[in-house]
């Protein structure tokens, strides 16, 4: 068997590039230039203001429906920009920032991976620039703010029982995710129950991930809706009079990160919202730099097609005016044959037929793309050493069927090199491929029409459940005005559907919704459909305790 380097051992050996020769090379001036150490910055927001130049092509990476056998997803998104680099493209890349939580619990970093990595890795999957911990004093000075209120005579008439904002912390603590608190006496608070989210389940993640400015940051944090009173009037950030502090401790958050490929591309990498309880996509304001910079943007959204590049296309595109030029659908043989009912230890085999059982689950995301949102597509085949020619003939005969191509990808192993053939592919779609855009749902739709459209259009499935209470929900939101929200849908990330264990393409299921809530900051309605996690829980063998610093000050064990 062959032995490969870990992901922390690639990135060490990198030679980086100081990143004022990054930002040159991505045409910032230095007067925009706030460095963090050698070889990170955060870009002042001006730049948009006064950088003159048509915007460049937006590339959205999304995948299939994930399963234990990885796709590689933010690893193909680097490497197709190293690529494009390497091609001669004028290209920058955006990604989300990874949460402490899951790099010390299971899932790890987001940083790429193997020979397509962004650096300074352990870095950027640690404390970063701090943007994370600004997030998390913002959310939790709004939570003091709140209780503060209470204990100082409630002249809102907050009722603790409908108290919707919780403390935050980026972790997994499955201890914290319901408490009692306010306890010890009067002096000491009003005892109630409460809670804890992780960092990036916060509003506050959204809310920072979808302003363009200080101004709009403000307006959004003033919108947050903390609880209710009584007779069940909303109440505000606003009405609180928090959102001037709270924008304090984030002006300098909003700003986006500029690092570098382990080959030399400029990447911002900013922001990491949940991608079931909120958009699960990098911010506007680096999605836009990127595009303001290049002549191609490459970047990424959260989990499948069906819930992060429907909230990207649906919600972000919507609210911040961008159109895609191309989708690349990565997918994996090994999970397409887990989709199709193969046991993990039986990947290495070739099986044509679990393969078979297990495409319709990559066939229907690239439907989607194609034909619900109407934009050019690829599939990339993240290939492993264990795929056989005829697995890869078969998919790429079942994707020419829906007229798209496919492109293997072999960026883990070979970096940029491995994405060249699907740069060009990329590049022929923007230039000679013209999609005609379209939002799976409409603005004047009720909400319960808008969960309809994506249930039955994006997941393949027969409609929804309404239960009572969410029905409540529902009109109570109608009434209070947010119906022309779009919807964030809360699932399982394991299947089209709302039942993890249905995997490949499902039909004739309906999603039962449970809950219905405003994030009024963010802009959007969250449609929980299932037992979605705000506070992940550490495993039995966390990450953490591989993970340790030499003498010298190198970390080790971090993937």
């Amino acid at each position: 068997m062959p032995t490969y380097k870990s992901d922390i051992e690639i990135a060490q050996e990198c030679k980086m590039k100081p990143i004022f020769e990054i930002a040159k090379t991505a045409g910032i001036n230095d007067k925009y230039i706030e460095q963090y150490g050698r070889y990170k910055a955060k870009v002042d927001l001006s730049l948009l203001d006064e950088v003159k130049r048509p915007d460049g092509k937006l590339v959205l990476v999304t995948a299939i429906t994930p399963t234990p056998a990885g796709e590689g997803k933010t690893t193909t998104t680097i490497g197709l920009a190293d690529g494009l680099k390497r091609i001669g493209k004028n290209v920058i890349v955006a990604l989300r920032e990874p949460s402490l939580g899951p790099v010390f619990g299971v899932k790890g970093g987001a940083a790429g991976g193997g020979y397509a990595q962004v650096v300074p890795m352990e870095d950027i999957n640690l404390h970063f620039t701090g943007d994370f911990h600004a997030i998390g004093a913002a959310n939790n000075l709004l939570a003091a703010m709140l209780d503060n209120h209470i204990q100082q005579g409630n002249a809102l008439g907050i009722d603790v029982r409908k108290i919707t904002w919780k403390r935050c912390v980026d972790m997994n603590d499955r201890q914290l995710r319901f408490i009692v608190d306010g306890l010890g006496g009067k002096a000491n608070g009003v005892p109630r129950e409460d809670g804890f989210d992780i960092t990036v389940a916060s509003e506050i993640m959204a809310v920072l991930c979808l302003s363009n400015s200080i101004t709009d940051l403000k307006e959004r944090l003033a919108r947050i809706i903390v609880g209710y009173t009584y007779d069940d009037k909303p109440v505000t950030c606003g009405e609180l009079k928090a959102a001037g502090a709270m924008a304090a401790l984030l002006k300098d958050a909003l700003k986006p990160n500029l690092v570098q490929t382990l080959e030399g591309t400029p990447a911002f990498v900013h922001g990491g919202p949940f991608a079931n309880i909120a958009h699960g996509c990098n911010s506007v304001t680096a999605t836009r730099c990127a595009m303001r910079l290049g002549d191609y943007c490459v970047t990424e959204a959260g989990f499948g097609a069906d819930l992060g590049a429907e909230k990207f296309l649906d919600i972000k595109c919507r609210m911040a005016n961008l159109t895609p030029s191309a989708v690349v659908v990565v997918a994996t043989v090994r999970a397409l044959k887990m989709h199709g009912g193969l046991d993990k230890k039986s990947l290495a085999t070739e099986d044509l037929s679990a393969l078979e059982r297990g495409i319709p689950n990559l066939l229907k995301h690239v439907s989607n793309i194609k034909n619900v949102y109407k934009l050019p597509c690829v599939v990339a085949v993240n290939r492993f050493p264990t795929d056989t020619d005829k697995e890869i003939e078969f998919i790429i005969a079942k994707c020419r069927e829906l007229g798209v191509n496919v492109v293997l990808s072999t960026v883990w192993a070979d970096g940029g090199k491995g994405g060249e053939d699907l740069a060009r592919e990329v590049v022929r779609l923007c230039e000679e491929e013209k999609g005609d855009f379209t939002f799976s749902y409409g603005d004047d739709m009720p909400i319960e029409e808008k969960i309809n459209a994506v249930v039955k259009k994006v997941y393949g499935g027969d409609g929804i459940i309404l239960m009572p209470n969410a029905k409540k929900q529902i009109e109570t939101l109608t009434a209070l005005g947010f119906d022309k929200c779009p919807v964030c849908i809360a699932k399982t990330q394991y299947s089209l559907s709302d039942d993890p264990t249905k995997l490949g393409a499902p039909q004739g299921f309906k999603v039962t919704v449970k809950n219905v809530k405003v994030s009024a900051g963010a802009g959007f309605i969250v449609v929980l459909t299932g037992d979605i996690m705000t506070m992940p829980g550490l495993p039995k063998v966390p990450a953490a305790e591989k993970i340790d610093v030499l003498a010298d000050g190198r970390i080790v064990g971090l993937f």
